[in-house]
């Protein structure tokens, strides 16, 4: 009887098919001197699932399962050196489409039922970023402040599942509307976002791409009452003003000419009112307060790979 670990186990249900066509596609193989690509997306996984805090940590891991490594597809356990290699030297873009390859394999055999917003057939989409605190002597790339380094991880969370559509990083002065605008969304589809990313430019090329929106309102915007909207009974002090708003012609009305709906939302936990805006002129005043609701899963998963992933130290 064969004795396969867990790891092992884990990593047949990473596609190997796939990952040939893109070794192939980027030559990522070419003058690898014995640690191949797969190889090397081996140890960084077992650099995650281990919790090694080292490259000697990671070698001598997988050497340490010398026994099992042929399960893994590794012929021998790279040395140390060789990983710090090619972690500078081997081309990132390879394990980008990887992520993207097993994210539509997955999507297409997994169905994911939404608990809420079932009425909604639009895709909705999470829009945050958040910075990554470096230690600035070791990466002068990522100059934050004077005695600070920082890289900022800019991500679309897809709402069904809650996985990564598209991730950029920027340093940590990187702005969050100039990476939004260089976004290709979805057509039909909704977007949620925090007041970082109230840019009426942006947000009315959405509009006219059929994207429908909930972002978060600054409050010295001038804007203009076209029409007050009934409050929800079943919602007492919940929904504290909606209304349809213009903005001021001679101001943010210039970028986004087109009406919207403005909603006022006490917020019971932090004691203050939040106030957003829609171009979604139908759904309840309720459904859209749940809806900007619904960006805190970005703010867990961002603490969440914060905790449990190794992103603050680069092995290499």
């Amino acid at each position: 009887m064969v004795n396969v670990s867990l790891f092992g186990q884990i990593l047949t249900r990473f596609d190997r098919y796939s990952f040939k066509k893109l070794v192939a596609h980027y030559q990522s193989d070419k003058h690898s001197k014995g640690i191949t690509s797969w190889t090397h997306f081996v140890s960084m996984i077992f650099c995650q699932l281990a919790n090694a805090n080292s490259l000697r940590d990671i070698s001598n891991g997988l050497l340490s399962a010398a026994g099992n490594l042929n399960h893994y597809g590794v012929s021998r356990a790279p040395k140390k050196s060789s990983l710090s290699y090619i972690n500078k030297h081997r081309i990132w873009e390879l394990f980008r489409d990887y992520y993207f390859a097993l994210f539509n394999k997955f999507s297409s055999s997994m169905s994911f039922q939404r608990t809420k917003f079932k009425n909604i057939a639009k895709k909705i989409l999470l829009l945050d970023s958040t910075t990554i605190s470096l230690c600035l002597s070791a990466f002068n790339w990522a100059r934050y402040r004077e005695s600070k380094g920082a890289l900022k991880l800019h991500m679309l969370l897809d709402y069904d599942g809650c996985l990564p559509t598209y991730v950029y990083m920027t340093d940590g002065k990187g702005s969050d509307v100039k990476v939004a605008q260089s976004i290709q969304l979805p057509k039909d589809s909704l977007v949620i976002a925090d007041r970082a990313y109230l840019d009426f430019t942006m947000l009315y090329r959405w509009s006219m791409d059929k994207i429908k929106f909930v972002v978060r309102f600054k409050k010295n915007i001038k804007y203009r009452v076209v029409r007050e909207l009934p409050l929800p009974d079943d919602a007492p002090g919940k929904i504290l003003v909606d209304q349809i708003i213009s903005l001021d012609p001679f101001n943010s009305g210039r970028n986004y000419p087109k009406k919207l709906r403005r909603v006022a939302i006490w917020d019971d936990v932090n004691q203050k009112t939040i106030e957003v805006i829609t171009n979604q002129m139908t759904w309840t005043a309720e459904m859209i307060s749940d809806l900007y609701q619904a960006r805190w899963q970005i703010e867990i998963f961002f603490k969440e790979i914060k905790s449990l992933l190794k992103i603050k130290s680069f092995e290499g």
